[in-house]
């Protein structure tokens, strides 16, 4: 230990002992936390937080997460090649693993982890929304790929005028038809409240644990035996807190990059983070909202990073319905909504100082797509808006700053590249874990989570899978290769998510 630690240490006045510490109260602490609970009841769990709240920066739902991501209406989970053939490889990837987390979801209310399902997830249908020749015949070859598979069974082809103006009314109204228009659309796609369902995961993991809110890691240093020390402030008084623990997992969203640097381990060199900050218009329309019941997502323009696919995103909060539409790309320096203008100058180290700049000539049409958006007036925000509702009016809708999403640069021999999905980074010896990236994210938290478990704890885990397979009963199974316990399963998390279609959807 150095000299500064030891200074520091001399002062401290709280030691906590514990076998599992988490950083952050997001989605992904939560859901570790949880699975814990149940696979070892008799560990100890400490959670440390520097807000003051579970959930308030990305998986807050007026920030990023909400949709519930299943690959069902996101267009750049299938992309065409040159010949216009669809690779839905990612997107059956991506809907398996929501039906992993569902499946969790619904074991969790059967069983006493979480309280009355709606107020996390509701039935809401998931569209994809393309207009122009060429955007009807991607939409028509893209349902021929994914509705044959089992995953996707039900998705339906529209192109026609009256039927798109019945389903989709505020999108259908003042709309020049002259302009083809086609639709995929799923009726049981679900809206997820990541916020509401993280407060209810951690009440749960809460009974017997403890969750210190307003406490800060500021550090992590391993020690001789494996364990870990934290150096921790709380916020509210000052007071300096040294925790011990068996085994760390930082799930701290965009300050995650920052502890696992901090942490010294090897896996975590070479990477780097790029933050996109982003904006939503927020409609504050009762009547406008009321002719809106679907998640409609398009094609995001070129040079664009895939997380800003413009949507126009119905979502239920508190009860409450209301309509998103974005985002609208930004950019700070920030990695958290909450954090500093010095988090990506303070992120630069030897190690991924070759990658992250090596990613700006790579990346060109998004640093160009970006500055467009900068220099975006609100006129040109509402014109976009206009695509999908074609008859909106500024006035109805207010602009919202999102979360920052901070997107992993990985190390590639001597440069780096850019990745918009999720990283789980791990020691070797599998005492200390982080979760870095974005999208798909919170949606996929249950099946990354227990990839943490896998690759952290590997000497428990063949024990493990019978609970396992109790909470998640397709564990180590592709449905999509199983109609017959795919369907048994979807019928499953229905009734007990409560998500047959409802009057009001």
């Amino acid at each position: 230990m150095n000299a500064l630690w030891v200074e520091e240490f001399s002062s401290v006045a709280k030691v906590i002992k514990t076998d599992v510490a988490l950083v952050g109260a997001g989605i992904m602490s939560a859901t570790l936390g949880a699975l814990l609970r149940r696979l070892e009841p008799s560990w100890s769990i400490s959670l440390f937080e520097r807000l003051e709240a579970a959930a308030a920066e990305s998986s807050d739902p007026w920030n990023n997460a909400g949709t519930g991501h299943s690959a069902l209406c996101e267009l750049n989970y299938t992309p065409a090649d040159a010949n216009g053939d669809i690779d839905i490889t990612k997107a059956l990837n991506i809907n398996e693993q929501f039906q992993v987390s569902r499946q969790f979801w619904a074991y969790g209310v059967d069983n006493g982890l979480l309280g009355a399902p709606d107020e996390f997830i509701n039935p809401i249908p998931h569209v994809s929304f393309c207009h122009g020749a060429d955007g009807v015949e991607y939409l028509r070859k893209r349902h021929a790929a994914l509705s044959s598979h089992t995953l996707f069974e039900g998705m339906e082809f529209i192109d026609d005028d009256a039927e798109f103006a019945a389903r989709l009314p505020l999108m259908g109204a003042g709309r020049d038809y002259s302009d083809p228009v086609a639709l995929n659309w799923y009726t049981q796609g679900t809206d997820v409240d990541f916020g509401a369902l993280t407060q209810q995961l951690l009440n749960f993991v809460g009974r017997d644990a403890d969750l210190y809110f307003g406490h800060e890691v500021r550090n992590l240093t391993k020690q001789s035996d494996g364990s870990w020390v934290m150096k921790i402030r709380n916020n509210r008084t000052g007071e300096k807190v040294r925790v011990e623990a068996k085994f760390v997992f930082v799930g701290a969203g965009g300050g995650a990059l920052h502890l696992l640097q901090k942490s010294g381990i090897s896996e975590a060199k070479g990477f780097g983070g790029f933050p996109v900050s982003g904006e939503f218009f927020r409609c504050t329309n009762p009547d406008v909202i009321a002719q809106h019941s679907a998640k409609v997502y398009g094609q995001a323009a070129v040079g664009a990073p895939p997380m800003s696919v413009p949507h126009l995103d119905t979502r239920v909060i508190n009860h409450d319905k209301g309509l998103l539409f974005g985002p609208y790309a930004g950019w700070s320096p920030k990695f958290l909504k909450t954090g500093g203008v010095m988090d990506l100058p303070k992120s630069v180290k030897p190690g991924n100082l070759l990658p992250m700049m090596s990613i700006a000539p790579q990346e060109f049409g998004l640093l160009k797509y970006l500055i467009s958006e900068l220099a975006a007036s609100p006129a040109d925000r509402v014109k976009t808006l206009q695509d999908f509702a074609p008859r909106a009016v500024g006035e109805d809708w207010e602009l919202i700053t999102a979360g920052q999403r901070v997107q992993v640069i990985r190390k590639t021999g001597v440069g780096g590249s850019l990745e918009f999905g999720t990283a789980v980074v791990a020691e070797g010896d599998g005492t200390l874990a982080g979760l870095l990236g974005a999208s798909p994210g919170a949606s996929t938290a249950v099946p990354a989570m227990i990839s943490v478990l896998q690759q952290c704890f590997s000497g428990r885990f063949e024990g493990w899978k019978s609970t396992l397979t109790e909470m998640i009963p397709s564990f180590g199974q592709k449905l999509d290769e199983n109609p017959a316990l795919y369907r048994e399963l979807w019928d499953w998390t229905n009734r007990s998510l409560r998500l047959t279609a409802r009057p009001d959807a």
